[in-house]
This record gives C-alpha cells, structure tokens and sequence, in this order.
C-alpha cells in the first residue's frame, strides 16, 4: 500500500513539475524573436517543432511505418519527407505569421497529434500548438515586477438547459485583498470549434490584463468566459443535424457541414461579402438556434442562458457591480457573430460591444433599438490586416472563384478542400490563409459601418491588427485595444 501511494505521489509530483516547467516556457520572451529556438509548448527536452531565426517553422514526427505523413498547419495539411529512422520533416516554405498557431499531424489519413507537444481545442478537436516570438510582444508576457490576478474554474448548474456548466473566471490582483471593492464584468466569448479554455490557453486574456492594469492602462474588471455550446449530442449546439461542429474528430469535412463551412460563401461568391450581412443565421442555419434567427428566442439559446442563468449565478457569486452600464461582451470569429446577437436582442444588459473578426453593428441595428446611443457606451470592431484585402493572394488562393479561395469565407478555409494546395504552401503563415471573405460578416462592410455609428454620434472604434489574419495575434491585440477603452466614466 506504501509502495503504491509513493508511485502514485511521484507520478503526481512529475505532472505538476511538467505543467510547471511548460508554463513558464509557453510564457515566450520577446527577446527571443528573430532567434532560433524551440517552440514553448514543446515538453522538456524535445526539439520539435522549431521556430527558425527568420520564422520558417521545422516540424518533426517520428512514424517508420507510415507511408505518407502530413502536417496540418491551421488546418492546410502538407506532405512531410520520410528521413533515416522513420523521422519525417517538414519546414514551412515562408515565415509564419507572428503569434500562436495550432497544427496537427496526418498519418496516413488518421489525424493525430504530436505526443510530444502540448495539446489545445481548436478545430472541434484537440490539436498542437506552436507559438512564433513577437519582438513587441510583451504585453502577453508573464512579468515578474507585475502583480497577477487569479482564473478560477467554477462549475455552475444552469436551470433552464437541466446542466451543468464550467467557466473559466479572471479576477484582478486586487480582487482578494479589498474585499469591499465591486468591478464591472466582461463575458468573452471564444471562436467556432473551441471553448472556454481558449481565452486563457492562446488568448493569454490574464496576462494582458494584468499587464495594462500594472501599467495603469485599463480599469479593473473581471471576465467570464463560457462555451456558447448549449444542448447535447446533437453537434455543438444541439438541434438540426450534425450542426455546427458537425464531422467528428477526423479531418473537418469540406463544404457546409465542416467545421465553419455553412459560414463560406459559394464557389464565385464576392469575397469581400463574406457571410452577407443578412442576419437569417439562426433558425436552421449554421448556428441553429444558438444565433435567434427568425421564430427563435431572442438572443438565440445561449443568449436565454446568459441572461436567465449565468449573469444572476456570477453576480450572486463574485462582487460585480450588475448594473448595465457595467456590464460588457465580446468575441471572437463566431464569438463576434454571438456577441453582436446578444448585446442588439438584450440592450439593456451590456452597455459595451467587442467584436473581433466576425461582424459589425450596422445602422439599421442602431435605429432597431431605442435610444442605441445612449445605452451602449461603445462599439469596438477589429480584424487582422490580411483579413480585409491586404495580401489577398499570400497562401489564400487565386480568389473567390478559384482553387482554395472557392468558398473561403470567414472561416472557409479550415475545411482542407480539394485544391487547398494551391497557393497555401506559399502563404504568410497559418493564419494568412484564413479569412479572405470576412469583410463582409454580419452588419456589412465594418470600416464602412464604424464610420457610419461615428457620424451618428455612436463611440465607434475600427482596430486592425497589422500583417495578422484570422488568428490569436490579431485577437490578443484586439483584447488588449478594447479593454483600454472599457468602462470608462
């Protein structure tokens, strides 16, 4: 019995040692940019994936008895070359696009992923990371000198879906020490085929909050963030058919069951539509009923289980201030497309709107709601450079009606379509292959429309991330502009 307890004991003192080590490698120094250096989630001692000094990426996997090996870089798989001992290689053609990125290998047409390197969601299934320095970078990175809040993880039940429910919670430094102080709150909402966790694992939401708040950049507040998935086994969000998520843990499948694809538009669609900004999402679209839609509830379902079960349970649990004007949301991709159904059906709950990557607020939103411009304090849209015709044919194909551009819309482009290769292998990075529609999104043309809210008098701000696509460095400094600009007197 003593023996068995000793093993289990070291076992659980390698797991924490491990965890420990790789937080603090995946906390990448700035300094380390145009170096060659090993990718931060690798595990202790392992090589691979390789960050070169000029950002090309080297990819390694050890599989002698394969006969064909793929490494599948934001979804884009491309062959590897077998070498001595069954070790296959890979180095990407370009430099990566600065920040985080996830990849995946494909061994003989099983996807797997890398035994050796840590694991995040993405994709509607587990995959690897790689991380590429950012010489300006230092606003996500874990300091020292800088007081740190804390991410709890707490388990709710909510009532209206019979379930219970995890979010993950970022408090500020202070929030143990003066227990007297209430902050406002911001519910942040993650991307299609993720979840809770991905604000925190790639959106390194704490690190940049604290960082502002030891600079005196940003109020303090504290942040929720929550899967929208509601329902059960009927894909992501429940309901029609396989869903959103539809396609298992095999590569996502082309075509408008894929992981985004019912978000793509078709073969010789404009790509600077994207979606269109009709607002038919819902319903028995690609959200189902997690959108509204028209005969949906308002908000769609996730929007219900916010405001009937989620805000009353945080609010009674940690010290808010849970008054409107207090209260702000924001997202990612789908996230934004959440955001935006949220914030409009429900205006007198949020009185700040963040959408990154995905949609906008149009003028017909604003005169849909009564007195929009006094109730909402702000309305922040961003989107990376490459994803708004800058760099249009780097790794994105030749164009809406052709190869790998066919159907790319705001996420097109994680469905590996036949002819994905064409021009992908070029590109400027994981990321740069995203996105090239998501001009359009939900609420029209975003610069068009901020400009719009602006001369309405509406506190419209239009951010966009330089050389970043439809990726984590685009929503990091996303993050990091918006919450500069929160909660303000």
């Amino acid at each position: 019995m003593k023996r068995a307890l000793f093993i289990i004991s070291m076992v659980m003192l390698f797991s924490v040692t491990c965890w420990a080590q790789m937080g603090n490698t995946a906390a990448l120094s700035p300094s380390v940019a145009g170096t060659v250096h090993t990718n931060p989630y690798n595990f202790p001692g392992r090589q691979f994936p390789r960050i070169e000094a000029d950002n090309k990426v080297t990819f390694q996997f050890t599989a002698p008895d394969a006969t064909k090996v793929q490494v599948a870089i934001a979804g884009t798989a491309q062959d590897m070359t077998k070498g001595e001992n069954g070790v296959w290689t890979y180095t990407t053609p370009e430099p990566q696009d600065l920040g985080y990125h996830n990849y995946w290998m494909v061994v003989d047409g099983a996807v797997v992923v890398d035994p050796y390197v840590e694991t995040f969601i993405g994709y509607s299934h587990m995959c690897n990371g790689f991380e590429v320095a950012d010489p300006e970078g230092g606003f996500y990175e874990m300091k020292q000198d800088v007081p740190h809040g804390n991410v709890l993880i707490k388990n709710y039940y909510a009532k209206s879906v019979n379930q219970w429910r995890q979010i993950y919670v970022y408090t500020p430094p202070q929030y143990d020490k003066d227990l007297t102080t209430r902050y406002p709150v911001l519910y942040l909402q993650h991307g299609g085929g993720e979840d809770q966790r991905v604000w925190i694992e790639m959106g390194r939401t704490n690190l940049i909050l604290d960082n502002l708040l030891a600079e005196n950049k940003c109020k303090p507040f504290i942040v929720v963030m929550e899967t929208s998935a509601v329902g059960g086994a009927g894909g992501m969000m429940g309901g029609r058919g396989a869903g959103m998520m539809g396609g298992g843990r095999g590569a996502p499948a082309a075509g408008r069951g894929g992981v985004m694809g019912a978000m793509a538009p078709a073969a010789g669609a404009d790509a600077g539509r994207g979606m269109g900004a009709g607002r038919g999402m819902g319903g028995g679209g690609m959200m189902g009923g997690m959108m509204g839609g028209a005969g949906g509830p308002p908000g769609g379902a996730y929007g219900q289980l916010m405001v009937n079960d989620l805000i009353p349970w945080v609010d009674s649990n940690f010290r808010t201030l849970s008054d409107q004007p207090h209260r702000a949301m924001a997202g990612l991709s789908m996230g934004s497309m959440q955001t935006r159904t949220v914030t409009l059906a429900f205006p007198d709950k949020f009185s700040h709107i963040g959408l990154f990557s995905g949609s906008t607020i149009s003028m017909a939103d604003v005169n849909s709601i009564p007195d929009f411009k006094n109730k909402f304090k702000l309305v922040f849209v961003s989107y990376g450079s490459r994803e708004i015709g800058g760099n249009r044919g780097r790794g994105m194909g030749a164009g809406p009606g052709a190869g790998a551009g066919a159907g790319r819309g705001v996420m097109g482009a994680v469905a590996p379509t036949a002819g994905a290769g064409a021009g992908a292998g070029a590109g400027r990075g994981a990321g740069a292959r995203r996105g090239v529609g998501m001009m359009g999104g939900m609420g029209g043309n975003p610069q068009a429309s901020v400009d719009a809210l602006k001369a309405a008098g509406i506190n419209a701000v239009f951010y966009v991330s330089p050389l970043t696509a439809h990726e984590f460095q685009s929503w990091r400094r996303s993050l990091r502009e918006y919450s500069m600009l929160l909660f303000k007197d």
